[in-house]
């Protein structure tokens, strides 16, 4: 390089310094960019993560959470945990599993999904006719059961809890829909139909306007028969008298719990703010018109259902507001 170049090289350098000295300062900070994974478009996921994605962009200085379609928990799990999301919504049941390596058919360890806070529950609903000759859950030996669609969520739950009680070989399964179990159990195709969903379930009340149902309480059986030691995730949960037509008497059933999850390397600060703008009376409120099954939101239930690790930002404010987190909450 001759000395006319090396000299105009270095003038452009300094004319370069002194411009960036120059540029006023404008005080705007440069916007944290967050990705929140939600479900399929119209599912409930989908509500939940839209909703808070918009509250947390809107209400939070410099950040911008952008909504995310996803096929669901499994997938916002391992999409946390490698970074390609940072909040996201998981049941807990995955949660657990896929940190301890129990996924079906994969043995990975996604240890960087810390939970938040407990959403609300997806209970096991098990409907039978009335005069079918069952009562029990042991009765469904030989029976044929819906037990939701191929390798959805219901499905995955309803093969945990019978093969823990010995039945799940012994039923004739069938993978059906909701609504399609519905008319199915009506004309007589089944015996049995397994809903996993927030009651009053669409397809519960559907098989109830045109038969004589009977919901069978789950808990007990399930418990005796290890479902629940197997499983930790699940938790026992009472679908209230009244709630279905006909069924007059409290159903004892088991839920699994919809979380609020973050990646591990979401700073806690960020989590922390995040969390405490939800869970304010105002946030709450907010939730409840984005989607009514957020009523089951409080500060009170935020531990509720999580058998895993809570993310450092959660958990001092979790302790802030009096919580107190059992030991594998605590990350022990």
């Amino acid at each position: 390089m001759g000395k006319t170049a090396r000299f105009l090289s270095l003038f452009s350098a300094i004319l370069a310094a002194a411009a960036l000295i120059l540029i006023p300062d404008t005080g705007l900070a440069a916007k944290t960019r967050l990705g929140f994974s939600g479900g399929p478009e119209g599912g409930t996921f989908q509500y939940f993560s839209n909703g808070m994605a918009a509250r947390l962009s809107k209400k939070l200085p410099n950040v911008e959470v952008s909504n995310m379609a996803s096929a669901g928990s499994v997938e916002n799990v391992r999409r946390i945990n490698s970074g390609d999301a940072d909040f996201g919504i998981a049941y807990s049941g995955d949660t657990f599993l896929a940190r301890n390596g129990k996924l079906p058919k994969d043995e990975r360890k996604y240890e960087n999904v810390h939970a938040i806070a407990y959403l609300y529950g997806a209970p096991a609903h098990l409907i039978v006719l009335e005069g079918g000759g069952i009562s029990s859950i042991s009765d469904l030996a030989g029976k044929r059961v819906a037990v939701g669609g191929a390798g959805s969520g219901a499905a995955a739950a309803a093969q945990r809890y019978f093969e823990a009680l010995g039945l799940w070989d012994k039923m004739k399964t069938e993978f059906l829909g909701y609504s399609k179990a519905a008319s199915a159990l009506g004309d007589r195709l089944i015996d049995g139909m397994w809903v996993f969903a927030g009651f009053p379930n669409s397809s519960v009340i559907q098989a109830a306007a045109s038969n004589k149902i009977k919901i069978l309480s789950t808990w007990e059986e399930g418990e005796k028969g290890g479902a629940f030691a197997q499983y930790p995730f699940y938790a026992p949960v009472t679908i209230p008298a009244g709630t279905y037509s006909g069924v007059d008497y409290d159903v004892q059933t088991f839920q699994d719990s919809a979380l609020w999850v973050a990646g591990k390397h979401v700073k806690p600060a960020m989590v922390y703010d995040a969390t405490q703008n939800i869970f304010t009376p105002e946030g709450l409120a907010y939730m409840v018109k984005v989607k009514s099954t957020a009523k089951a939101m409080s500060v009170e239930g935020a531990l509720k259902g999580i058998v895993t690790p809570v993310h450092e930002g959660a958990k001092k404010l979790w302790v802030e507001k009096g919580l107190t987190l059992n030991p594998e909450q605590a990350g022990e």
